[in-house]
């Protein structure tokens, strides 16, 4: 008996050993999943396609288990590292998946998805007011800024801490030319503020005040509105202005303007060079419920003429307003085409066209005095319109205009909207483009 137990203890003590020693043949886990040992390579069958299109993937232990590799220790511990980590893999996945299910059954039910409902228009609070409307002094002198505060800030510079003298004169002069006013209203102001003034010191607000006064006295004369005589029907009016200056435009607002005034209206889209401008008077007879005659780009703006004329009298239309194509004063050929124009009118009416009203750019500066002088000539210029002049900062222009050729001056524009185009005041004019607020 007793020897039977020394024989166990001793197989116990040789287990034991036996297993000691394995443990120090193979590697931790750490080092059996991570380590170089584990890395031994799985070699790849001959028939084997790596790359193909078609081929799958197997799973780590399907390659070891069915690789024809010899049975060596190296084999059997890669053997074992790949179902290790396949093993912790699948067991991962089955906690994410129970881990969703708890979190699902935890979480309340949902409620069906409903779609989002379209925004709605802001709605204004009991009480508020609306929306103040510019009035027409507000729009001028924020239209004519730029003129006031170049004249202004001149003023400033000229008489601050200086006596009235000479050479203060000779700046003031020289600051009006340039604000293209014209050399005779220059020279009348400067008169003026000289009045027993000399060697004393002068106020910039009393130099405006002089200012505003001669320019006032300048355009009240020619500050006329436009007379739509209803005993012509219709009542012809010929748009004429060089490329740019804002005819088309112009037409529009002056028949928004007629439209309010429940005039029947006929546009003629008479520049037939440039295909935007047609389809810019098509829109605006769209928006006023207007008819608009127009040809193919390129057609004879003469025989258009004729024609709507004798529609405008079928039709009993009160106000015709033709457009024209832009032309250089300079280019004898196409005013000679505006001639033909005019001459095409008369047939059908001897006083036609009965106003011909020429579209300034106050932009321009000085040029505008060739146009007038060969637009006068050439078409009989009878109004003028002038426009942009909010993108200047030389207005005075309209003042030298006005000096030299008294022709009516209708309308000003200082903005994109109809109602930026407004009959002429010369009181306001003169007020605005000298910086003074009221």
């Amino acid at each position: 008996m007793k020897n039977d137990q020394e024989q166990d203890q001793k197989q116990d003590e040789f287990a034991e050993d036996a297993k000691a020693q394995e443990d120090k043949r193979r590697p931790s886990l750490f080092k059996r999943l991570f380590g170089r040992k584990a890395e031994a390579p799985v070699p790849e069958s001959p028939d084997s396609e790596i790359g193909s299109p078609s081929s799958e993937i197997a799973p780590i232990s399907e390659v070891a288990a069915t690789s024809e590799v010899p049975a060596t220790p190296e084999t059997e511990t890669t053997v074992e590292i790949a179902s290790t980590a396949e093993a912790l893999a699948t067991a991962a996945i089955e906690a994410t998946a129970k881990i969703e299910e708890a979190a699902a059954s935890s979480a309340p039910p949902s409620t069906p998805a409903t779609p989002e409902a379209p925004s709605a228009a802001p709605v204004e609070a009991p009480g508020t007011p609306p929306p103040v409307k510019k009035s027409w002094w507000t729009r001028l002198t924020q239209g004519l800024s730029r003129s006031s505060h170049s004249i202004g800030s001149s003023l400033v510079e000229i008489f601050t801490k200086r006596k009235l003298d000479g050479a203060t004169l000779d700046d003031l002069e020289d600051m009006l030319i340039r604000a293209d006013l014209g050399v005779a209203a220059a020279l009348r102001i400067r008169d003026e503020v000289a009045k027993g003034r000399h060697d004393k010191d002068v106020d910039v607000e009393t130099v405006k005040t002089i200012l505003a006064t001669e320019v006032e006295r300048v355009l009240a004369p020619v500050a006329k509105p436009l007379d739509i005589d209803a005993a012509h029907k219709p009542f012809v009016i010929l748009v004429v202005g060089v490329n740019g200056s804002g005819k088309t435009t112009t037409i529009g607002k002056l028949a928004a303007k007629f439209n309010r005034d429940g005039k029947k209206l006929l546009l003629v889209a008479g520049d037939t060079f440039r295909a935007a401008a047609i389809e810019q008077l098509r829109i605006w007879g769209e928006k006023l419920n207007a008819p608009v005659i127009s040809r193919e780009a390129g057609g004879d703006a003469a025989g258009l003429a004729f024609d709507a004329i004798k529609a405008a009298r079928e039709n009993g239309t009160d106000v015709l307003i033709m457009d024209t194509a832009g032309r250089l004063q300079n280019k004898t050929e196409l005013m000679a085409e505006l001639e033909k124009i005019i001459r095409v009118m008369k047939k059908l009416d001897p006083e036609a066209p009965h106003a011909v009203l020429l579209v300034l750019d106050a932009t321009v500066g000085q040029n505008a005095m060739s146009q007038v002088e060969i637009f006068g000539r050439v078409a009989g210029v009878t109004g003028l319109v002038m426009t942009k002049l909010d993108g200047t900062a030389r207005g005075g222009i309209l003042v030298a205009v006005a000096e030299k050729y008294k022709l009516p001056i209708h309308f000003i524009g200082v903005g994109e909207t109809a109602d930026d185009l407004q009959p002429f005041a010369a009181g306001d004019f003169a007020r605005a483009i000298a910086g003074i607020d009221t």
